[in-house]
């Protein structure tokens, strides 16, 4: 639960990196809150109304921590425009945000994963 605060923390964040773990962990508790608040709309007959703000609410920090993760692996913040390529775009995406990090310092700033080790 921890990885999602500290992304929502780190709402407009867009410099700096981010580790795969917290990418991920962040991207696993998104998608858990999305489905209990469409089961919760559906049960109040009121979707997609809360899951429509939860969205919103969630879209900037999602955003960055996508292009922080990307800055992991030492690519630039523009490589998320990939995923509007038709078929192909999300896919390459998705192997970057999988891809390990880079396992030194880069442009985008220190090796996150370095920091933790001492």
């Amino acid at each position: 639960m921890n990885w999602y605060l500290d992304v929502l923390k780190k709402y407009a964040v867009f410099s700096g990196r981010a580790r795969r773990k917290e990418y991920w962990m962040y991207i696993l508790f998104n998608a858990i809150a999305a489905v209990v608040l469409m089961a919760v709309d559906f049960a109040l007959s009121t979707y997609p109304l809360l899951t429509a703000v939860y969205t919103l609410a969630v879209l900037v920090p999602s955003l960055a921590v996508t292009v922080r993760r990307l800055h992991d692996t030492g690519r630039s913040g523009w490589w998320y425009f990939i995923a509007f390529v038709p078929l192909v775009g999300g896919i390459i995406l998705l192997v970057f945000t999988c891809s390990d990090s880079e396992g030194h310092d880069n442009a985008y700033g220190a090796n996150p994963k370095a920091a933790l080790a001492y």
